[in-house]
């Protein structure tokens, strides 16, 4: 069949995903400034001129229209998971267009989230030994879900700050859960994941080296991203959960292993939030103390930047598969630590470089 010849040589699909947003993002980018549908310069960016806001749209186009050229016969099954995910990138455009409020948001998210949750039934069922606590009762699972959906969208949200970096950080990503899923014999997820591989690669270069025809991925495509990352997370802790996998591939610690892979966004969405808590601001009030403002400020680029962070991210996955069956606690303080000891080493060369070599003295 053309399809398992297609699942065979994975990097086929993602080069048909790639095509379909090429043709698609001069259109996007078109409506967008017909429409308005641009961000202008203002204090929290540095770019130049109006840039459309949009990316997401073609993100999310490019992505379901692959994905179902070439896993058609699971529209049936994953209905509400596909409703979510249209739900979601809606809730993201209206955001970009109009601005939403916080909690309008918020309520939107969860909504997105019942879909996937509450009727795909696709949620964390099993803690993996976490408090000496395995399978968990529906009440606590839907809870437990719906706070990992909310907490991993936001924290790819946030770090959505600068060129090339939440399409960069989601490539890698999925690119991990595409081999893992490939290995195991999810040909669906693997399928799915490999075409958000080749439409974050399109909007990537239009963002990161477009000109004229620069574009942004605005909310429609971070909180799409941030959802369907969420939802590969919840399927590979629930296959490593339930052994139903070949047991070379098993990883006793899967839930360490996902926060190990997604350690930049993750840790700098904690990092900041105490920040703002102890300074008596709300948690959820844009500042310029995100990691890659950080890095900014030691005279990177945005490019040379994202590099940084892609580099970082590199090393955490490694991290996350040398350790995949440490136990879970052992593998959650090291990529902590790992990731606290970056962070001050990265304060001590802000320091230097604002105030000299006896900063830190």
């Amino acid at each position: 069949m053309i399809q398992d010849f297609f699942i065979q040589h994975s990097y086929l699909i993602g080069l048909v995903s790639f095509a379909l947003g090429w043709i698609g993002m001069p259109v996007v980018i078109r409506i967008a400034k017909a429409k308005g549908f641009v961000v202008r310069p203002n204090k929290r960016m540095s770019h130049t001129g109006e840039v459309p806001n949009i990316g997401g749209l073609n993100i999310y186009f490019s992505v379901m229209l692959s994905y179902l050229l070439f896993d058609f016969s699971q529209i049936a099954h994953n209905q509400f998971f596909l409703i979510g995910v249209a739900a979601i990138m809606i809730i993201g455009f209206i955001d970009d267009v109009l601005v939403l409020t916080p909690l309008s948001k918020l309520l939107g998210e969860v909504f997105a989230g019942i879909a996937l949750i509450g009727f795909g039934d696709l949620r964390l069922t099993h803690l993996h030994g976490i408090f000496g606590i395995e399978q968990i009762g529906v009440i606590p699972s839907y809870i437990i879900s719906l706070f990992v959906l909310i907490a991993i969208i936001n924290a790819i949200n946030l770090i959505d700050g600068i060129d090339g970096l939440a399409s960069g950080l989601g490539i890698l990503y999925c690119l991990f859960f595409a081999v893992y899923f490939h290995l195991v014999g999810s040909s669906s997820w693997s399928i799915l994941a490999i075409c958000m591989i080749g439409a974050l690669a399109v909007f990537f270069i239009f963002n990161v080296f477009g000109k004229s025809g620069k574009i942004f991925m605005g909310d429609s495509g971070s909180l799409l991203l941030g959802y369907l990352l969420t939802a590969f997370i919840f399927r590979f802790c629930e296959q490593n959960a339930y052994h139903v996998i070949p047991e070379i591939y098993h990883m006793n610690a899967a839930p360490a292993v996902a926060v190990c892979v997604l350690t930049v966004p993750i840790f700098d969405t904690i990092r900041v939030s105490i920040t703002r808590i102890k300074q008596h601001r709300s948690p959820f009030q844009p500042d310029k103390n995100h990691i890659h403002h950080l890095l900014l400020r030691t005279g990177l680029n945005h490019i040379q930047t994202t590099c940084v962070l892609l580099s970082v991210s590199v090393f955490f996955i490694g991290l996350a598969i040398l350790g995949r069956n440490w136990n879970i606690w052992l593998l959650l303080f090291t990529d902590f630590a790992l990731a606290t000891a970056l962070t001050l080493v990265l304060w001590r060369i802000i320091n230097k470089k604002l105030y000299g070599p006896n900063a830190n003295n």
